[in-house]
């Protein structure tokens, strides 16, 4: 296909999207706070004052619903590569979370508070080699793991996007071991041709 034939399709479906309008209606970043709204919803993610990391953060579409559900009391980091247009109630880093210092500056920005919730959205700069995007989501969502192993409390939650690989089972399996619970979740936000899923897992044994 030609990009231009390419491009044309991706109009069509951007304004035949009716989570595309909403957004624009609510005036929300990212047409995937949708998909966090529904996690939330439906596995009792947070609370008041609760403090939450959200990893690949920008353009700020998860932290932009994270922010008012915790409230005053609570906190949101925010944490990406690129850089962000602030948010109330939202502290922003630029930073790889896979960076020492980053996560030193994550630290000091948590306040020595306990992570209730570690979100990550991360996906990979598509190639179009279908083995080779799926195989760097593993990834992300292993970096994602790696820093919520750092700041999560005990108890705690996860959401992690993935597409499906061959070696996201072993991961999961691991995921399974360290919480008393974990689902895969597709929201109705993501797109039917997507093979995205979502990890969401609670409960992080000691």
């Amino acid at each position: 296909m030609s990009r231009r034939g390419s491009s044309s399709r991706w109009y069509q479906t951007q304004i035949s999207d009716p989570f595309v309008k909403e957004r624009e209606r609510q005036g929300l970043r990212s047409r995937a706070a949708f998909k966090l709204t529904e996690l939330i919803a439906r596995d009792r993610l947070l609370r008041p004052s609760g403090v939450v990391l959200d990893l690949g953060a920008a353009p700020g579409g998860w932290s932009q619903i994270a922010a008012p559900l915790v409230g005053a009391a609570g906190l949101v980091v925010a944490v990406d590569l690129l850089p962000m247009t602030g948010l109330a109630g939202v502290q922003f880093i630029l930073g790889d979370c896979r960076d020492p210092e980053t996560l030193v500056r994550i630290g000091v920005a948590l306040q020595g508070r306990p992570v209730d919730l570690v979100l990550s959205d991360m996906a990979p700069n598509l190639s179009g080699i279908r083995a080779v995007d799926e195989a760097r989501s593993v990834e992300l969502a292993e970096t994602a793991w790696e820093a919520a192993q750092v700041f999560l409390k005990v108890g705690g939650s996860l959401v992690l996007k993935m597409f499906q690989h061959q070696d996201s089972e072993r991961f999961l399996l691991e995921i399974r071991k360290r919480f008393s619970r974990m689902n895969r979740r597709k929201p109705a936000a993501s797109r039917s041709g997507s093979r995205e899923f979502y990890v969401v897992a609670g409960g992080l044994k000691g």
